[in-house]
């Protein structure tokens, strides 16, 4: 376009639109501040009434642990400790006594024990006992009666008391 009279009109509108359309865009932004800190309101009262129903919550609670606490008696629990206590050292002796061993000494030594397993090892593997599928000789002599039988059993009496 060629300077003159159009062109100073056409700017002056260009320049007026401009205007306005900051004008709109300050109010814009004005407007959307406004709708933030309205925003930022409304969660601070959400999270005021939430702190409140909390601190509410934890007031009705500490009353109602002070209720329950206020009926435990420490010493009567402190009572059943010890009595519990004296009940498993009585039950730890018990089973002491029960599993207490009458043939074997307290002070085995554990060399002279293995020293023992080396050497019947040893006369297994002399006598060839795994070897051969035959009965061993051990066990041989428990085919008899027992010893401290005096007279071998009758099978007719051992039938009778049976049945």
């Amino acid at each position: 376009m060629r300077d003159g009279p159009g062109k100073t009109a056409l700017k002056q509108k260009a320049l007026k639109v401009l205007q306005q359309r900051k004008m709109y865009d300050a109010q814009r932004d004005q407007l959307q501040q406004q709708s933030w800190n309205m925003e930022q309101a409304g969660m601070m009262q959400d999270n005021l009434k939430n702190t409140m129903t909390t601190v509410d919550a934890m007031k009705t609670t500490t009353k109602e642990l002070k209720k329950q606490y206020g009926k435990i008696n420490i010493d009567k629990i402190e009572q059943l400790q010890d009595e519990m206590a004296d009940l498993m050292d009585v039950g730890n002796d018990i089973q002491e006594s029960i599993s207490r061993s009458y043939e074997v000494p307290e002070d085995v030594d554990e060399a002279e024990l293995d020293a023992e397993l080396e050497a019947l090892g040893e006369d297994v593997e002399l006598e060839g006992i795994g070897e051969s599928s035959s009965t061993p000789a051990f066990l041989l002599d428990d085919a008899g009666p027992p010893q401290f039988i005096d007279e071998p059993p009758e099978h007719g009496k051992v039938k009778e008391v049976a049945g």
